[in-house]
């Protein structure tokens, strides 16, 4: 799900458990990294994961300091904890997802 800045501060407000992936149209490793959240997502239904479009909400980048694409952010309760820049495996997100939601 791709959303805007509001809607994912919405969502963070609401879900226990948020991966947010930030990426770009023109950045390859967040189009390679698409499928791996994707499984991530498919087996993970305690996590809600969304899509925000870096270049559509440059305010969110600023705010969430954003310096590589992709970035994908992990929210616990509201709060911000931790990161994975780049196109990571799935067991690296497992991982995170462990550390961090535990």
């Amino acid at each position: 799900m791709n959303l805007d800045a509001d809607q994912c501060k919405e969502i963070i407000s609401k879900n226990n458990n948020v991966v947010i992936d930030v990426w770009a149209e023109w950045c390859g490793p967040c189009k390679a990294l698409s499928p791996t959240l994707e499984e991530f997502a498919n087996h993970n239904p305690d996590v809600t994961v969304i899509k925000i479009n870096a270049d559509d909400n440059p305010d969110f980048c600023i705010e969430n300091a954003i310096r590589g694409l992709p970035s994908v952010l992990f929210f616990k309760d509201g709060e911000y904890k931790k990161r994975l820049v780049g196109n990571n495996p799935l067991i690296k997100f497992q991982a995170m997802k462990d550390e961090v939601f535990k």
